[in-house]
């Protein structure tokens, strides 16, 4: 129970946080919500870690329900820098073509 406390107290602060984000116009408005709806996810998820036992235990796969919102947090996690490796290859692309006409119109 304590764990659930510390868990929901990070995330309210994690909350705040991002709010004072969209406050100073730090963030965009997608993304925001993109964050929001991931923290009041893991919100939930921590209030009904029980109730996630059971289902995982009536789906048949073993160990608590927490193991499996870690499996399910680390395959988003390789999903995410997946994603990023794309956009950082894209950024690369883009750069080196900007460079690449830069190069030929200062050579004129």
């Amino acid at each position: 129970m304590l764990q659930q406390i510390i868990a929901i107290i990070i995330i309210i602060f994690f909350i705040i946080k991002l709010n004072n984000q969209k406050r100073k116009k730090e963030i965009s408005r997608n993304e925001f919500l993109l964050w929001l709806s991931f923290w009041l996810l893991a919100l939930l998820a921590i209030i009904f870690i029980k109730q996630i036992d059971s289902l995982v235990h009536i789906l048949g796969f073993s160990g608590s329900g927490i193991n499996f919102l870690i499996y399910l947090a680390v395959m988003a996690l390789f999903y995410l820098v997946f994603r990023l490796r794309l956009n950082i290859a894209k950024l690369d692309k883009n750069l080196t073509e900007v460079v690449r006409i830069v190069t030929i119109n200062n050579k004129k």
